[in-house]
């Protein structure tokens, strides 16, 4: 299991879940939880954002697929079924807040994998599909999932240990910063492998993780070695 801010490339989050992603939006994987793969970056296909601070995701559901003499997806409201009338992947994540809000089941948990460039992923932590709604976006309907960020009190069905730590989110903007400043490796040894985000000072401590300056890769021996000390 990977730990909140971990950085790892494409075939490891594949091997991670047991199966090649090649969608954003994955219901329900393995019947354990949901994963989805999103991106803050500039240019990005779907308009996801982040709220409060890191503890809340609003990710867009996903257009038609592109085929040839087809209809451009960004024009067309995003489906709800496919045309043999089964739930599209939106339709599944819909369906699964509906049944939340009228009391049928707990909230469905979602592993969040954030992209922060070519083949180079972050996970962003476990969350709560919480809401979803429709809206109008340039004349067409669209759907919005709202995902909250999971506790460490929750209980969650899972095969393994799952680990929920309660950092706020790194903004994709000081990930990207962060990247590029440190090399792609690790401030203290210079490795290039098993790579997380660290704040300098804690969160626990009130470190920000709204500034570049407060943010730092480390490999996994020196994240682990630092813990929550202050150096």
């Amino acid at each position: 299991m990977f730990r909140q801010g971990e950085i790892i490339s494409y075939l490891d989050m594949c091997r991670e879940e047991g199966v090649n992603l090649q969608r954003g939006m994955n219901y329900h994987l393995r019947d354990i939880y949901s994963v989805i793969l999103m991106s803050l970056r500039h240019g990005a296909p779907y308009a996801d954002r982040v709220e409060e601070d890191g503890k809340v995701l609003i990710y867009e559901g996903h257009d038609i697929a592109r085929t040839k003499d087809g209809p451009d997806p960004k024009t067309v409201d995003q489906p709800m079924r496919n045309p043999g009338g089964g739930l599209t992947q939106n339709g599944l994540f819909f369906e699964s807040v509906a049944r939340y809000k009228r009391g049928e089941a707990a909230p469905e948990f979602v592993k969040v994998y954030d992209k922060i460039r070519s083949g180079i992923w972050v996970y962003s932590g476990m969350f709560e599909l919480i809401d979803a709604w429709q809206e109008t976006v340039n004349r067409r309907r669209v759907f919005k999932f709202k995902l909250r960020l999971a506790g460490q009190d929750e209980e969650i069905p899972r095969q393994g240990p799952v680990d929920l730590e309660h950092d706020r989110l790194i903004p994709m903007s000081v990930k990207q910063f962060v990247w590029k400043r440190d090399k792609g490796r690790c401030v203290k040894c210079g490795s290039p492998d098993n790579l997380h985000f660290d704040h300098v000072i804690p969160y626990s401590k009130g470190g920000s993780s709204l500034v570049a300056e407060n943010i730092q890769l480390l490999c996994a021996r020196h994240n682990l070695a630092k813990r929550d000390r202050i150096e």
